[in-house]
């Protein structure tokens, strides 16, 4: 019977894989471990929203690395960070239920030797012989030592404690940075660019200060997976995002905001000051040139374009995405390559050689 169970299983989990391998191939989608665990446990059947959201996208074909990227963060990255977190949680648990079995012990050698004081001093009022006072001594002094070492155990739980405590710290705070960092390129991600684009319009409007969004998009960076395999467009990806943190400084925040499109958060930052550094950020990704690690072949120049806009009394995070977003687009709709701002008058570039 255990021979046959053992058969089915390995039937039915060889079944799983093959369609999983299959799917990946059709999207000329690369098996990275990540990706081929999307398409199992879409295989599976066992995340109904997992199945539900890849078979819309399927009605439009295999979806492509990007798209599956977002979903594995979505879907299953998640639950990864949810196990670090339960882990850390279990371990706190485990920390503060030691600390308190050495304080419940503590207390109870604390009352037992309480008593033990007050029934020699009752005694002692009284007439006592030697031998009998010799005795108590011999009962306080045993009493004294179980204090010492109950108190000594507390010491020891509380050192490990303090020690646990700064792990966890440490380790709450790795699960944190993951949990909003772009595994891929280690800009901000999108979930991280949601929370801060709100506090960030509330700061501004707090201090009475200016601020600029600025979206961004690699040009033509479909060309660029179809022509040298999704590899080459993560290397593309990677570069794009080294040059937009290695431009910012201070408050200012790189995200990257979904496929090839990035964002920057900008307070303090007024427009014109705002299209300078996205042209400084645009320069310089136009200044490197892409090698293929593999051979060192020259594969071309990177170009993106940047949409920026100004943060106004009436603003929403949603107002302020779209007037950033519609800069972008005629940024690409004027040729590309170029920052255009919400103000520039039927959309003049600002594309200083």
């Amino acid at each position: 019977m255990g021979s046959v169970l053992a058969n089915d299983e390995f039937t039915r989990t060889f079944s799983y894989a093959n369609k999983a391998m299959g799917l990946l191939k059709q999207g000329g989608i690369p098996a990275y471990p990540q990706f081929y665990e999307l398409f199992f446990t879409y295989s599976t059947g066992v995340n109904p929203g997992l199945n539900e959201r890849i078979n819309t996208i399927l009605g439009d074909g295999v979806p492509k690395i990007e798209v599956v990227e977002s979903l594995y963060n979505e879907f299953l990255k998640s639950d990864a960070m949810d196990e670090r977190v339960s882990a850390v949680s279990d371990l706190m648990s485990k920390s503060i239920g030691s600390v308190h079995d050495a304080i419940h012990n503590v207390s109870e050698s604390a009352a037992s030797y309480t008593g033990a004081l007050e029934v020699a001093g009752d005694a002692l009022a009284g007439n006592m012989d030697h031998k009998a006072v010799s005795e108590l001594t011999k009962h306080l002094l045993a009493k004294t030592k179980t204090m010492q070492g109950a108190n000594k155990l507390l010491e020891t739980q509380l050192e490990a404690a303090q020690e646990d405590v700064m792990l966890l710290k440490r380790d709450l705070q790795e699960v944190q940075r993951q949990s909003m960092t772009d595994s891929l390129t280690n800009l901000y991600n999108r979930k991280s660019f949601d929370h801060n684009i709100t506090r960030s319009i509330t700061d501004a409007r707090e201090k009475c200060q200016p601020l600029c969004l600025v979206m961004a998009d690699i040009d033509h960076f479909k060309n660029f997976n179809d022509t040298f395999g999704h590899q080459t467009g993560d290397q593309v990806l990677r570069l794009v995002a080294m040059t937009m943190r290695s431009n910012t400084k201070g408050s200012d925040l790189a995200c990257r905001y979904g496929g090839e499109e990035f964002a920057l958060i900008l307070p303090n930052t007024n427009l014109e000051d705002a299209v300078t550094l996205s042209n400084t950020i645009r320069k310089a990704i136009q200044a490197k040139e892409l090698l293929k690690r593999s051979t060192n072949e020259k594969l071309g120049r990177v170009t993106a374009s940047f949409g920026v806009s100004l943060l106004s009394n009436s603003d929403t995070d949603i107002t302020l995405i779209e007037r950033a977003d519609r800069a972008l687009y005629a940024a690409k709709g004027n040729g590309r390559n170029r920052v255009i701002a919400e103000n520039d008058k039927v959309m003049q570039i600002s594309n200083a050689a």
